[in-house]
């Protein structure tokens, strides 16, 4: 049995071999949240999936948020988290929260995940060496910004001593002196337009994008960018789900040869897409 075990493992690694050839030296940007964040089990999958990629020589950029940590801190010290269209109003005295969760706690933790899983990770904030630049979203959400600039000589230079970047989603005003929370998939996107990146992956907590939510089997597996106004149109993108399409069909429209919106639940879920024929989530190209 051990035998036949082996077998069947060296047979998977041999049917890698293309998508590893196909990968090796490229860039692939990972949006890295909801459950797969939380959820000790997934978060070890993951940080194994991207530690596996960089010694594979592919060059993996991780973009995190962390809506759930902040929340817990707010509550810590007696503040309300507001929200307003998805999107969490962050007046200053929230803004410290934001910076110090996103930049300190979770970033640092991850950092520390991926050295202990044998890869080498290096800390990055959205601010530093003006990576991302943003300016006031509206009035109504305060510190919440859209990124208008990206300065991706940073990253680059990262990922050229073989480390893994991981980026925490805050940027430097541009309009301001004041430092903006901003959406971390669109901070994904962003960058991976930036650097020219192969593939844009977005982990989610739903299986994709699906004719009815209420049916995972309903999944559609590949979109093409022209075809998302009808899905749309059709009620098919609706809610949380029309940001995220939004990101991949810009990343797409930009230079970015595919992007997925795929389910962060299952473990390994990054390998299956990038490494197997058989793939998950809804690709967009």
């Amino acid at each position: 049995m051990k035998q036949i075990d082996a077998k069947i493992k060296a047979q998977i690694l041999v049917e890698a071999l293309p998508y590893i050839q196909q990968y090796v030296g490229k860039i692939i940007v990972i949006k890295y949240g909801g459950n797969a964040m939380i959820n000790e089990e997934l978060k070890e999958a993951v940080i194994k999936d991207v530690v596996l990629l960089n010694l594979i020589g592919v060059r993996v950029v991780l973009v995190h948020g962390g809506g759930p940590e902040i929340s817990e801190m707010l509550e810590k010290v007696g503040k309300e988290s507001v929200f307003l269209n998805g999107l969490r109003c962050t007046d200053d005295e929230t803004m410290d929260i934001v910076q110090m969760v996103l930049c300190g706690k979770v970033n640092k933790n991850l950092v520390t995940m991926l050295q202990k899983a044998g890869g080498r990770g290096i800390g990055l904030a959205g601010v530093d060496g003006n990576l991302f630049q943003a300016s006031r979203r509206d009035e109504y959400h305060g510190n919440v910004g859209n990124i208008v600039k990206v300065n991706p000589g940073i990253v680059l230079d990262v990922l050229e001593k073989g480390y893994i970047p991981v980026i925490s989603s805050i940027a430097a005003g541009i309009d301001c002196n004041k430092n903006y929370n901003v959406n971390a998939d669109t901070a994904a996107e962003k960058i991976a337009i930036a650097l020219k990146a192969k593939k844009l992956i977005l982990l989610t907590d739903v299986c994709g994008l699906m004719r009815d939510p209420a049916d995972e089997t309903s999944l559609i597996s590949q979109v093409k960018v022209s075809e998302a106004p009808a899905l749309k149109r059709a009620g098919i993108i609706k809610g949380g789900m029309i940001p995220k399409v939004e990101c991949c069909v810009e990343a797409v429209r930009q230079g970015v040869e595919r992007a997925n919106i795929q389910d962060g639940r299952v473990p390994h879920s990054i390998l299956i897409e990038l490494l197997t024929d058989k793939g998950v989530g809804t690709m967009f190209s």
